[in-house]
């Protein structure tokens, strides 16, 4: 499997994750849902930034640094929402905002990996199906650790 396929499927899970929230009214099943959410997201944003960007900005060309730098940047915005969803009852109205919020993030992001760096990507040839499987260790590990890196 190409990385570009494995970070594809991982999309799909999300946004799935995603909809079931929208579906979901019980609080303890919304807080699981996420929860499960703030895992796969830490999970994939590792992976990537830790494997699949450095290999993309290896490609040395403009545009790969300027996607790189705003995928960087997206993640640390969902990050920020992450951070905060705990701390707000599942129940709350606020909790849907902020699901919502997080949602359009998300797909924003994907939307722009998907249409663009991935086409770039598509470059590093069959580096992509290295990098593949040198993903898939990182997250085994990571998700032996519940998601989290080490600190």
């Amino acid at each position: 499997m190409k990385a570009t396929e494995m970070l594809k499927r991982q999309h799909r899970q999300v946004k799935s994750l995603f909809k079931q929230v929208e579906k979901t009214e019980a609080a303890g099943e919304r807080r699981r849902l996420m929860d499960e959410i703030g895992k796969r997201l830490q999970i994939h944003t590792t992976i990537e930034e830790e494997i699949f960007y450095p290999a993309v900005r290896g490609l040395g060309t403009r545009k790969a640094e300027e996607m790189i730098d705003e995928a960087l940047e997206e993640h640390h915005v969902v990050d920020l929402v992450l951070h905060e969803l705990p701390t707000i009852d599942p129940g709350d109205d606020r909790f849907a905002a902020k699901m919502t919020v997080l949602a359009e993030l998300v797909e924003h992001h994907v939307e722009e990996e998907e249409s663009e760096m991935f086409k770039v990507a598509q470059k590093l040839g069959d580096e992509l199906t290295d990098l593949s499987e040198r993903m898939e260790a990182r997250q085994s590990e990571l998700e032996a650790r519940g998601g989290r890196r080490a600190a």
